[in-house]
């Protein structure tokens, strides 16, 4: 027999418990697959997805999830990292980089559905592009210290360090944070979902058909559909247009070919967070542009359906009742006509 249990203390413990595992396993499994496409010493790669899910989950759940973030930091530092002392500094900037990104977002008031411009923003430039420094340094500097990377090289490894931690943020947190909202939708128009359909395929024909290509030129081809997905689905196209963008490049940059193909590893790794970079700020901005814009459409609207109600719902005097008689002579003497006032 299954013993259930009641004490609620208890199954709170169980809950968090539960969940700490939980970020833990999507954690390590997110950080194999961004281990796929390694750069620099077999642990250093130029998107790593688990930052952007260590945040999407501090902004769901709060405070209580880091030590599943530091476990799953732990587990996968375990298997690349040269010491034991190093893995746990490492392990404690990987931790440390998304909790600091999720106090200074919180403390400017950051909204999860990023319906605001303000919101977009401050995901870049605080939750991404600021606090994964801390990542990068402690991360860097460890490995420097441990002789495991030579003095030298600090500064390439730090910048793709900072740069995939950043990437991960800004591609992966903003799909998470749209996910936790979807719903299957309902009485959608065929041709609604014929668009949805031509959006992805050739989101991804054109990713294909870039990747593939020698020129780094044609790169801004995979922005119109980011305008569309923008435009027509708002955060929730541009984010998984953004995503697959990403993705498809990443592996085109760890493969060698295509515009990435006879390139050293800093002008292969500037070109593909330029693009990745610009992806990014490009789906954000305007999707939350869009959003905002479609609300106040939708406040106004609104607005002018309750005026409109209201102007009805007055009496109406008739015309005749605006005129008046008075034995006054200048406004018609006794004679009873009268002159309008």
């Amino acid at each position: 027999m299954t013993a259930v249990v009641t004490d609620p203390e208890l199954r709170r413990k169980c809950a968090a418990v539960a969940l700490t595992l939980a970020v833990a396993a999507v954690y390590y499994g997110a950080a194999r697959l961004g281990l796929l496409e390694q750069l620099v010493r077999g642990q250093v790669t130029p998107l790593w997805p688990p930052t952007g899910i260590a945040l999407a989950g501090l902004l769901l759940f709060g405070l209580r999830v880091w030590p599943g973030i530091a476990l799953g930091a732990f587990l996968i530092n375990v298997s690349i990292g040269p010491t034991a002392l190093t893995v746990l500094a490492i392990a404690a900037g990987n931790t440390l980089a998304p909790v600091c990104s999720y106090l200074l977002l919180r403390r400017v008031g950051f909204h999860n559905d990023l319906d605001r411009l303000r919101d977009a923003l401050t995901l870049v430039f605080l939750g991404a592009l600021g606090g994964m420094v801390i990542s990068a340094t402690v991360g860097t500097g460890v490995l420097v210290l441990a002789g495991a990377l030579p003095a030298g090289d600090f500064w390439p490894t730090w910048s793709v360090w900072w740069a995939g931690d950043a990437m991960g943020v800004l591609v992966v947190a903003p799909f998470l944070l749209v996910l936790r909202r979807a719903r299957w939708p309902r009485d959608v128009p065929l041709r609604r979902w014929a668009e949805a359909a031509a959006l992805g395929a050739g989101t991804i024909a054109v990713t294909l058909l870039v990747a593939g290509g020698t020129s780094a030129s044609l790169l801004f081809l995979v922005f119109p559909f980011l305008i569309w997905a923008a435009f027509r689905f708002e955060l929730a196209g541009a984010a998984s247009c953004a995503l697959v963008i990403s993705t498809l490049a990443i592996l085109a940059a760890g493969r060698g070919a295509g515009p990435f193909a006879h390139q050293d590893l800093f002008t292969s790794m500037f070109t593909l967070q330029a693009l990745n970079g610009a992806t990014a700020l490009t789906a954000l901005l305007l999707a939350a542009v869009i959003t905002e814009r479609n609300r106040t459409h939708e406040e106004i609207r609104r607005l002018c359906g309750r005026l409109t109600g209201m102007v009805a719902a007055m009496p109406q005097r008739p015309f005749a009742d605006q005129w008046q008689t008075s034995d006054d002579p200048d406004e018609g003497g006794p004679d009873g006509r009268a002159h309008g006032r």
